[in-house]
């Protein structure tokens, strides 16, 4: 996949619209995701996306190859997230087209609340924790990848995922969510 996205780098770069377009197609819902669990606002989330895919395009000549594009993309997702949550206060938005799975009703607005509050105590947590955590937990990233996409040593992600974990323990029983 390296050599395939280097290949599609190097053709966009040139002016290829085809290659540009299977890199959006390939990398967007993820991207849209990222930012999603940072500023949990699907609106902002699909600017950002937007914003990611535009820079992305302007700077493609500067992607080296040989590196993971992937890579390369969520961190210019990861800066313009947290761009954005710096240039306006964090809210939690209420997500109205949620489909809870399950079999009761009970069980899915129980499962609804929880993830609310998840997404509460994901609020609390400083950006440089909530990157580490969504990229961990959400995307399923590995600690070397975390490292390349954030610009840190592994030893540090795990740092400040250990640290992470411990503030939203606090924040989630202060929320009066068990275990």
């Amino acid at each position: 996949m390296v050599n395939d996205d280097s290949r599609l780098a190097r053709l966009a770069s040139e002016g290829d619209e085809e290659a540009f377009e299977t890199i959006v197609r390939t990398h967007e819902k993820t991207i849209y995701n990222v930012a999603y669990r940072m500023v949990r606002s699907h609106d902002d989330a699909l600017d950002i996306t937007q914003t990611v895919f535009i820079k992305a395009y302007r700077k493609l000549h500067t992607f080296k190859s040989g590196h993971k594009l992937f890579s390369w993309l969520y961190r210019i997702a990861v800066n313009e997230s947290i761009s954005h949550l710096r240039r306006s206060r964090p809210t939690l938005e209420l997500d109205c087209e949620r489909v809870a799975g399950g079999t009761s009703a009970a069980a899915d607005v129980e499962r609804a609340e929880t993830s609310d509050q998840i997404s509460q105590a994901l609020l609390g947590l400083s950006v440089d924790h909530r990157v580490v955590v969504v990229l961990k937990y959400f995307l399923d990233l590995s600690y070397r990848e975390i490292s390349e996409i954030v610009g840190i040593p592994e030893k540090t992600v795990k740092s400040r995922l250990f640290t992470a974990r411990e503030k939203l323990r606090g924040i989630l029983i202060g929320l009066g969510v068990s275990r």
